[in-house]
């Protein structure tokens, strides 16, 4: 009778157990839903947004775009669920940074938790359109999260008009999309494989057969976006894949694991892809680049003077291929500084290369730019005379002002 009543009350406190979490998974599910509003953009963001009001920066993305205005966007708030984004332009190749002209700032008063925008990158289409992909997620990952993206179709203009935010898909896209050879936009978007993070942990189940490195595509010039495909990786990071088309026709991909980069490949434009392997590239758990040139070399940047070693989040170096990867020619160090990370870029039509990087986020802040050519490259230095390094494009100034009050 004993060991009955025991198992009665062990059935028991399961069961309310087993209730309980599913009364707490509902319950975040549903504040979850705030991610699904309509985000608004901030076009007129000063003096709220301006430099001294900001503490923090994380790159996100640059890109130029048809009238050679360069628009970049970063991360302020902080790698955390205060995050959220802020744009500034260039009219002079890099050289001088306006104030903020966009800030997308999702938070609320009104909401039960932070609703944050952390990755995203912008993109310039072959129509001459700029995009702006950008996450928004409660916390930091609520599990689902969702890409939205809004367009500008002026971006050269003096006031600049974006369209209304729209949500293409569930998790988040962190790099460019890459035109293939048949007129496809392929868009990289992650659903990341680990779930919700932190009180989000165990939502959205129901999502778990589509997590992993997802390319989505477009075949109407991005008014819709349809899912083709996903590879997935053991020891899974953020994924921030990327992809290149090779000269066969298949696709390569890049991504970001615990283990440091490893790929995968795809000969059925995307549908399905290849059991992931490590890559010969050794890079440290961070974003890195790779894209396709106008002379056919592929660019890659990531940390480390060799392409197989790396000594951590520093030594920000560019290489070629003329092989679609199988060897890398070149090594020219960016910056080598320690704290540098998150590198996105573009290839201006006159060939010039143009890489957007941070360093350290939390202390300095810094989002800077480089500016170099392929035989720069090569030359492992600066050759060409327009090239130049450590570009500042912005930093925050409250800390400073605040250390300098207190002193």
């Amino acid at each position: 009778m004993k060991s009955g009543i025991s198992f009665s009350l062990v059935l028991l406190l399961s069961q309310v157990v087993v209730g309980d979490e599913a009364d707490r998974i509902a319950r975040l599910e549903k504040i979850a839903d705030h991610a699904l509003e309509q985000p608004t953009l901030n076009t007129s963001p000063l003096p709220d947004y301006d430099y001294d009001k900001l503490d923090y920066g994380m790159t996100i993305g640059i890109d130029r775009t048809p009238g050679g205005r360069l628009w970049a966007c970063w991360v302020a708030g902080g790698d955390s669920p205060k995050a959220f984004f802020v744009l500034a332009t260039s009219d002079d190749n890099g050289e001088n940074w306006s104030k903020p002209r966009l800030v997308i700032d999702t938070h609320s008063p009104d909401l039960p938790m932070d609703r944050s925008t952390l990755v995203g990158n912008l993109w310039t289409d072959p129509l001459g359109r700029l995009w702006l992909f950008f996450d928004q997620s409660m916390q930091m990952f609520d599990g689902r999260g969702g890409v939205w993206a809004t367009v500008c179709a002026n971006p050269d203009a003096d006031a600049p008009e974006w369209s209304k935010p729209t949500r293409i898909w569930h998790g988040v896209t962190l790099n460019k999309p890459t035109v293939l050879s048949n007129g496809e936009w392929m868009l990289p978007i992650s659903l990341d494989e680990r779930g919700g993070l932190h009180e989000f942990k165990g939502c959205f189940r129901d999502l778990d057969p589509l997590r992993g490195a997802n390319v989505f595509v477009s075949k109407d010039q991005g008014t819709t976006w349809t899912r083709r495909g996903m590879a997935n990786f053991p020891n899974p990071d953020w994924h921030e894949h990327m992809i290149v088309e090779r000269q066969d026709g298949t696709l390569w991909m890049l991504a970001r694991t615990r283990k440091g980069i490893m790929e995968s490949t795809s000969t059925d434009v995307g549908v399905t892809w290849s059991q992931p392997t490590l890559s010969q590239i050794k890079h440290p758990v961070a974003r890195f680049h790779i894209r396709r040139l106008a002379s056919g070399r592929l660019l890659l940047i990531k940390h480390g003077d060799q392409i197989g070693t790396h000594t951590g989040r520093e030594q920000l170096s560019a290489w070629l291929s003329e092989d679609d990867g199988k060897t890398w020619k070149g090594g020219l160090v960016l910056d080598e500084r320690k704290g540098i990370s998150y590198p996105d870029g573009f290839q201006a039509p006159d060939g010039t290369l143009f890489i957007s990087y941070d360093r350290n986020r939390a202390k300095d802040g810094e989002i800077l730019l480089a500016r170099f050519t392929e035989e720069d490259v090569l030359a492992k230095k600066l050759v060409s005379k327009s090239s130049r390094l450590k570009i500042l494009i912005s930093k925050p100034l409250a800390k400073r002002d605040l250390k300098e009050k207190t002193k």
